[in-house]
């Protein structure tokens, strides 16, 4: 395993670690809108490498360590940090705004940061073979991250389960935008699949316009 994302997965374990066992530190260090809009700043990074239980830490370890191999060997480790960093930042900045009217709202983990990784590999490597689960059928990259964020949108719109869907989306949002700004060949060497994986974000934003998400 890379130095880079190792350093990654030590700081989410052992954050979340504190967290699990001291529950005024995940008070003090979560995604909150009524703390952030206070002036609390340092929750929009903090939260990031919280996480709920060992489950959601697996989960979302085990993801950055299978998609960031791709993203570090394209773009180099400078520029995955800024994807990881970015996506980060962008799932909670769009959590943020999206939940800005529920004081109470509050999330922890790196799933934006690590869903950003994701959307960036899948453009950078379009036809990797994916599976999305339930359905245990293996996919082209492309499908899956389509499929993944038109999950999001409806999970989003229906409030499905006890997920932050918002900063899923905004981060992968922040991973297509930060990799197309870092890897620009990409419009020309695959731009169908650039269209293709800007179709739901683009939905986003038309919903969003007409107040229907």
């Amino acid at each position: 395993m890379d130095t880079l994302v190792l350093s990654i997965i030590v700081a989410n374990v052992l954050f979340s670690y504190k967290g699990f066992q001291d529950r005024s530190f995940m008070e003090t260090y979560k995604f909150q809108i009524g703390p952030i809009l206070n002036g609390q700043k340092i929750r929009m990074l903090s939260s990031g490498f919280l996480h709920v239980d060992y489950m959601h830490l697996g989960f979302n370890m085990y993801a950055l360590y299978l998609f960031s191999g791709v993203v570090q060997h394209s773009l180099g480790g400078l520029f995955f940090l800024l994807v990881y960093f970015g996506s980060l930042f962008a799932g909670n900045l769009f959590s943020l705004y999206y939940h800005k009217n529920e004081p109470y709202y509050s999330a922890v983990g790196a799933s934006g940061a690590v869903s950003g990784i994701v959307y960036s590999a899948i453009l950078i490597y379009p036809d990797m073979t994916l599976i999305m689960f339930p359905i245990p059928i293996p996919l082209p990259g492309y499908v899956f991250g389509i499929g993944y964020l038109l999950y999001t949108i409806y999970g989003m719109k229906k409030q499905l389960g006890n997920i932050g869907h918002s900063a899923h989306l905004g981060g992968a949002i922040g991973g297509f935008a930060i990799t197309l700004i870092g890897y620009p060949s990409l419009f020309f060497e695959n731009t169908l699949m650039v269209v293709l994986l800007a179709i739901p974000i683009v939905l986003v934003m038309i919903l969003q316009k007409k107040g229907h998400l």
